[in-house]
């Protein structure tokens, strides 16, 4: 399950204004940033608010990419999560974010990521980690 999930703000986009205002080009939008990378698409749900911006989800082979626009403050929130048991798509992961960046064009991007899977790793961003027992009410 090694992997990197990647949370981020896009603020003040320049591009397309259709991406945000448009379920079908933000569905678009986010096929063509997962199909650059080289992750699958196997299943997808987007929906349209009335007079208002988008959200959706796009379901990987490699896990998901959820997205929500807010026309109205020309920003874009994303979950990007790109994991796989026998490799390493951390690349895969940056290729699809990098591609996001180029449609939505944000003056501010703001990013975080979260190594996952690797036991052992020293993530300055963990709160922590707690055992817990096999079977719980």
């Amino acid at each position: 399950m090694n992997g990197l999930h990647i949370l981020a703000e896009f603020h003040a986009c320049r591009g397309d204004r259709d991406l945000m205002v448009d379920a079908g080009q933000l569905a678009a939008a986010c096929r063509r940033a997962c199909a650059g990378a080289g992750l699958m698409v196997v299943a997808e749900a987007f929906h349209q608010f009335p007079a208002a911006g988008a959200t959706g989800a796009l379901i990987l082979a490699e896990s998901h990419l959820a997205v929500h626009t807010w026309p109205e403050l020309a920003s874009v929130t994303f979950d990007l999560y790109v994991c796989n048991y026998s490799q390493d798509n951390r690349a895969a992961a940056e290729t699809a974010y990098r591609l996001l960046v180029d449609e939505f064009m944000p003056a501010r991007a703001v990013r975080r990521n979260v190594v996952r899977g690797e036991v052992d790793a020293k993530d300055p961003d963990t709160v922590g980690s707690e055992a817990v027992p096999a079977s719980h009410p």
